[in-house]
């Protein structure tokens, strides 16, 4: 199998010849490290090829890059008619920081609702096959439908502090531009049915401590479901980038239709130990991150890490017990952690683990 197919497989609820092992395209080097990666089966996770383009046609927008103090930043104004919206960002290697929020007081309602009303979604299918067919066997292109209304309000448009005091004061308003975005995602949802992609994020970087559990099964949740209901119907595979602490709403998540949780990160990084997450979500395939905190441990540590992982997925239905004895030592143990130990700059996604139940829905069929 190449390594696009050893991951789909996964997510698909069969079994693989080996247990995937993947990276974000963003955190490898080219450098031997790559190579030998590789060639050794690494999967690379690309989400820069979207199957759907959102295109403004009132709003205008302009980003300029400018220097102060020997730093970069990056301007970006949105020429709505309602009046201007800026933003302005530092960049910082593959992220940025939002130093200026787009919102800056109450009368800049009615110009985010240009924001939430204005683009017009558009198929872009060619392209991402075209991308597709140059990247090869061991490129995986992940689409993404966004972050989720209200994580977009709370963190890109507003912030945290402020979108706290706005919830109390003008709670409203915020609820009308979630309702915008929402009916704006609905319109998407169907375009990347239709797509050619298999596997589909939707929004992440929920923090309990900040959206909090009400407003996560509220307002996140059965945005979950409905566009698992219009995906599931053309094959696709709906996940969330969850790799904080889960623990909070681990039954919201567990009662949700999202087919996989993408980045969750076990303990000691987060709240929730792997078997706690295999067992509280039977019906979800778990890509999880290799702990952060262990990136810079010694090998021997990885490698003994590496080894607990998988071996905890290992009892009853969990993985199939022939599957796991004849290919644990092809894993992430046996054929990364050398490498990456050698290289700390190259981060490491994870390995995805499964219930191999054949019992188990699959959304593809």
């Amino acid at each position: 199998m190449t390594p696009r197919q050893r991951v789909e497989a996964v997510l698909r609820r069969q079994i693989p010849d080996r247990t995937p092992f993947t990276i974000y395209e963003s955190k490898l080097l080219q450098c031997t490290v790559e190579r030998e990666l590789r060639n050794a089966g690494l999967c690379i996770v690309n989400p820069r090829y979207p199957v759907v383009e959102l295109r403004y046609r009132e709003v205008r927008v302009e980003r300029h890059e400018y220097q102060k103090d020997g730093e970069t930043y990056i301007r970006t104004v949105w020429h709505t008619p309602a009046g201007d919206l800026t933003r302005i960002d530092k960049p910082a290697e593959f992220t940025s920081w939002q130093v200026e929020h787009v919102f800056k007081g109450p009368e800049d309602y009615k110009r985010l609702m240009w924001l939430a009303t204005d683009p017009e979604p558009v198929p872009c299918y060619e392209r991402f096959l075209k991308a597709r067919r140059w990247l090869g066997e061991d490129v995986l292109l992940q689409v993404n439908i966004g972050a989720t209304p209200l994580h977009r309000i709370m963190v890109d448009w507003l912030g945290v502090e402020t979108f706290a005091e706005e919830w109390v004061e003008r709670q409203d308003e915020i609820l009308r531009l979630y309702n915008a975005l929402a009916d704006q995602q609905r319109r998407i949802f169907p375009l990347i049915a239709r797509s050619p992609a298999l596997t589909v994020n939707y929004g992440g970087n929920e923090t309990p401590e900040v959206m909090g559990p009400p407003r996560f099964r509220e307002y996140v949740v059965p945005l979950y479901n409905e566009a698992a209901e219009v995906l599931h119907q053309h094959g696709k595979l709906l996940g969330a980038h969850l790799d904080g602490n889960n623990r909070a709403w681990m039954k919201d998540v567990a009662a949700s239709a999202l087919d996989y949780v993408e980045a969750f990160t076990p303990a000691p990084d987060t709240d929730m130990s792997l078997e706690e997450a295999l067992k509280v979500w039977p019906d979800k395939i778990l890509w999880i991150n290799f702990p952060s905190s262990l990136h810079l441990a010694s090998t021997q540590t990885i490698v003994r890490t590496t080894k607990q992982l998988i071996e905890a997925a290992a009892p009853g239905d969990r993985l199939h017990p022939g599957h796991y004895r004849k290919y644990s030592r092809r894993s992430l143990a046996g054929k990364f952690t050398g490498y990456f130990q050698s290289n700390s700059r190259c981060w490491m996604k994870g390995v995805i683990l499964h219930r191999a139940s054949s019992t188990t829905p699959n959304p593809s069929e």
